[in-house]
């Protein structure tokens, strides 16, 4: 599976932004998807997954209420639609195509990542 990610940018606090990742290769809707994220000096940490049929979905408690993951099997996309965005949100926003866990090691395919600042 390739992945690409999109829909990364600078945007104010209280803003939103939706991010998508775009999937080829293998059959898209065999995969549980996630997205994570990465600041500056610190680990990549788990965001929010979506189960292969879109059915369960899973948060992060600080993103909860303010984050929602969805999947098109049509368009073979997943998005993340960021609300209410904070500066403690800025980071490399991954997604990831594997079991559906919190878990990196769970995921076997990886995007490339794109940058989301939140400043004013």
């Amino acid at each position: 599976v390739q992945l690409q990610a999109s829909g990364g940018g600078l945007v104010q606090p209280g803003g939103s932004l939706r991010l998508s990742c775009a999937a080829s290769g293998r059959t898209f809707s065999n995969y549980a998807m996630g997205w994570f994220r990465q600041a500056p000096g610190k680990e990549r940490e788990f965001v929010a997954a979506i189960s292969w049929s879109g059915g369960e979905t899973a948060y992060k408690d600080s993103v909860k209420g303010r984050f929602t993951i969805s999947r098109d099997s049509a368009k073979n996309t997943v998005y993340l639609q960021m609300n209410s965005l904070k500066p403690e949100d800025t980071a490399v926003y991954y997604c990831a195509a594997g079991l559906g866990s919190k878990f990196k090691h769970d995921y076997d395919y990886w995007g490339q990542g794109t940058q989301v600042t939140v400043s004013s």
